[in-house]
């Protein structure tokens, strides 16, 4: 019987405390208020006490602080909600192929392929094709091109085996030249996050930014 009281009043006491932990921030916000509003009503001048307004003032401060808070708690509540969701849904990448800013050649059989974002429309456009030191093995024009987003496919056949072979884009607009981006072809081997929010796991460039994904194939 004793052995049984003490746990049951263990039990409860163990409850209680995990309650306790349980606080908000703004639960926690208002207990410090109201310590403090007790404190000034013991310790103010009889001759001088604290009028109805000021008192109601303090109270619509602290509703305030509260609300602000309990606000606070409802959007990190949402956006790890928002963050799992994303999660989920990045799950099905995995396995796909995306573009993402680099300038590696995706060997695909004989077949080299890539990709390029234009600033601007060019009147002539060129891949050179180089090895990691740098050497140009091989240059290829696709003409001219409007801005935006624009793929390639090259005859990888003709180039060093065993290479990884990168390119370079030479843009132009009569004797201007145009800004490019180059874009590789990657596949999304993971999904993850950080601090940042989503990641990917790709398998030549390694972990990515999911904003850094221009466009999923």
């Amino acid at each position: 019987m004793t052995v049984t009281a003490a746990t049951s009043s263990l039990a409860v006491t163990s409850s209680a405390d995990a309650s306790a932990t349980k606080k908000t921030g703004s639960d926690e916000a208002q207990d410090r208020f109201l310590k403090l509003l007790v404190a000034q009503l013991n310790n103010q001048d009889p001759m001088n006490p604290m009028d109805n307004a000021q008192m109601t003032t303090q109270i619509a401060q602290i509703n305030t602080v509260t609300g602000i808070q309990q606000l606070n708690d409802t959007m990190k509540a949402m956006a790890a909600q928002a963050t799992a969701t994303q999660m989920l849904g990045a799950g099905n990448l995995v396995g796909r192929n995306v573009l993402t800013e680099g300038n590696q050649i995706a060997i695909d059989g004989t077949t080299g392929v890539g990709a390029i974002e234009l600033d601007g429309k060019a009147t002539d456009v060129k891949i050179q094709v180089m090895t990691p030191g740098g050497q140009i093995v091989d240059t290829v024009s696709l003409g001219a091109l409007d801005a935006g987003q624009h793929g390639f496919s090259l005859d990888a056949a003709k180039y060093p085996a065993g290479t990884a072979l990168q390119f370079k884009v030479v843009a132009t607009n009569g004797t201007a030249a145009v800004e490019a981006t180059s874009l590789m072809r990657d596949k999304v081997v993971a999904v993850g996050s950080d601090s940042n929010g989503l990641t990917l796991t790709l398998l030549s460039a390694g972990v990515k930014p999911y904003t850094d994904v221009h466009a999923i194939l």
